[in-house]
């Protein structure tokens, strides 16, 4: 089973590596490792897309969602200006599964739980995918990451989806001002939840907003929370919530 909510796009060209280390989040020399987990930011440091970038012989292919591409496409045209990078929309789908990744398979490098993701028709296996992004707080865009968000916030650095060591890239100085706080006061966590409310839901701890609520599945879920007001009871909707940490 594929999954048809990705898209493959295939760079290439001599400066491809030149040209994606100056733009993400992430060090592209990881590639030699397998799968790099990055997001190419706005100059104010929010971001605009994640994806997976994967080795491929004299090229780089990359992973992203379906909805997310022509807007990358379109920023990675204008950003490559002079430079030999030639980028193409591919008909390589993208399955997944668990246990130990299968040959030309690669282990997904946000989470131990994500298991693998393939790019060479190996079947997929059919997995409750939300549950286990819920439990390693993981975000999907679309849903916790949207255009307002910044992504250390969004747990990248735990996500292996950042690298501070790798020089500048687009939205580096607002990501390493952050990274240099003595902590993050407001960010993604999982909460533990009783009743259903739908994503995008107010939390509220008393009558003081405390955050949002996002991915569900069954008592647990994914909330953008302000840290000082997440103790104790909360609601969102009719449902209630507990952060513990």
């Amino acid at each position: 089973m594929s999954d048809t909510t990705r898209k493959v796009l295939r760079l290439s060209g001599k400066d491809v590596t030149a040209f994606l280390q100056g733009l993400v989040t992430n060090d592209v020399e990881k590639l030699t490792e397998g799968l790099v987990y990055t997001a190419l930011l706005t100059p104010q440091g929010k971001y605009r897309a994640d994806f997976f970038l994967v080795p491929e012989a004299d090229a780089i292919l990359l992973d992203v969602a379906t909805d997310l591409a022509p807007g990358l496409i379109q920023a990675l045209s204008m950003y490559k200006l002079r430079s030999d990078v030639t980028i193409e929309e591919t008909d390589l789908a993208v399955t997944r599964g668990l246990g130990d990744a299968p040959e030309g398979a690669f282990a997904d490098p946000r989470h131990a739980t994500l298991g693998w993701r393939a790019y060479d028709g190996q079947p997929g296996q059919d997995v409750d995918w939300d549950a286990l992004r819920v439990a390693a707080c993981i975000p999907q865009s679309g849903i916790e990451l949207t255009p307002d968000t910044f992504i250390l916030e969004a747990g990248f650095e735990q996500l292996n989806g950042v690298d501070f060591k790798k020089g500048c890239y687009v939205g580096q100085e607002v990501t390493a001002r952050m990274k240099h706080k003595t902590e993050l006061r407001k960010g993604l966590a999982v909460v533990e939840i009783e009743g259903d409310a739908p994503a995008g839901t107010e939390i509220l701890a008393g009558e003081k907003p405390a955050g949002t609520l996002f991915t569900q599945s069954g008592n647990r879920a994914i909330a953008y929370l302000r840290f000082d007001r997440a103790k104790g009871d909360m609601q969102a909707g009719s449902a209630k919530l507990r952060y513990t940490n």
